[in-house]
């Protein structure tokens, strides 16, 4: 029999080779769930001694069922999808990867941004049907004379900074801190970020606080022409809304790769638009980046189960 049990609740990739590589080294077991469904995640949890979760809900129902667990770990950034509260008073960490994919969002941003205002995607699959012109896409604008503004200022915002400033783009920022963490970006208020973004893109958590915070009124404050970049999470926006400022007209065009819920119905109107791109949650997608989330995730774990505090705490206070 292992000395440890590890439940994986869901992966975004096909194998669990270097997972249960790292785990044996402790003589930890790692299992999954027949589902991600809660019901299905509370008959297993109170036999493991630890979870990784990708995107199944780790609720207070699960987190209570899991009476041998000693940590939880996102194999990601976000952690809205984790039941923390209960987690602490508990006495377990809960622990992340926050920077794990920074390079890969922010690249993802842009291709989104370019794709955009440059049509790429209406284009190319006009091209493929058979119709080569030009008519509807006259009204382009030159990058350089767009205002690329951006909804939180972390460690992708940064990095989609840089990369915007690379392509003429004027950038502006709003932060609930508003501090440019030494970017030189110029910071503003939420009013005055919508009114200037002729490309809006988000950049922050899900919090109760920013949970459909683009909705009609924020829409509408965008220029006329305005686009909406989303590569954050699918909860900072009122899909329904978005779908009617594009319907009136108001927004040219949106991009996204996360969605509430995900994965979204794909037969809505909304994703069927030829002015809307979307990509399947797949920002944070690389080689380098998959490898280096896995590691760390399990290397968190196995310090847990080995009695070490491990990176990367959200909840300190369970050490206190």
């Amino acid at each position: 029999m292992p000395k440890w049990r590890v439940l994986m609740t869901d992966r975004a990739w096909p194998d669990t080779t270097i997972e249960r590589q790292i785990l044996q080294t402790i003589d930890a077991e790692l299992i999954e769930p027949p589902s991600q469904e809660e019901a299905a995640l509370v008959q297993v949890v109170g036999q493991v001694d630890a979870i990784a979760t990708n995107w199944a809900k780790v609720t207070p129902a699960v987190v209570a069922a899991a009476t041998r667990c000693q940590v939880i770990s996102r194999l990601g950034i976000g952690v809205d999808n984790i039941a923390i509260p209960e987690a602490t008073a508990r006495n377990i960490p809960v622990t992340n990867c926050p920077d794990y994919c920074i390079p890969e969002v922010a690249d993802h941003t842009l291709a989104l941004i370019l794709a955009l205002t440059r049509r790429i995607a209406f284009l190319h699959a006009e091209t493929k049907q058979g119709r080569y012109s030009l008519a509807d896409v006259q009204d382009m604008r030159r990058l350089s004379t767009q205002t690329l503004g951006l909804f939180g200022l972390g460690r992708t915002g940064r990095e989609v900074a840089t990369r915007a400033r690379a392509f003429g783009l004027q950038v502006i920022a709003h932060t609930a801190s508003g501090s440019d963490h030494g970017t030189g970006c110029e910071m503003v208020s939420f009013d005055e970020l919508l009114t200037r973004s002729n490309i809006l893109s988000l950049h922050a958590p899900l919090t109760p606080d920013t949970r459909r915070r683009f909705s009609t009124v924020e829409f509408h404050k965008l220029p006329r022409g305005a686009c909406l970049i989303n590569t954050s999470r699918g909860g900072l926006v009122d899909e329904a809304a978005l779908w009617q400022a594009l319907q009136d007209q108001h927004l040219s065009g949106a991009a996204m790769d996360v969605f509430d819920p995900e994965p979204p119905d794909l037969s809505k109107p909304l994703f069927r638009d030829p002015r809307v791109i979307v990509t399947p949650h797949a920002a944070f997608v690389s080689v380098e980046s998959l490898q280096g989330l896995r590691t760390r995730v399990m290397r968190q774990i196995v310090a847990v189960l080995s009695g070490q505090r491990p990176e990367n705490v959200l909840n300190p206070s369970v050490y206190a």
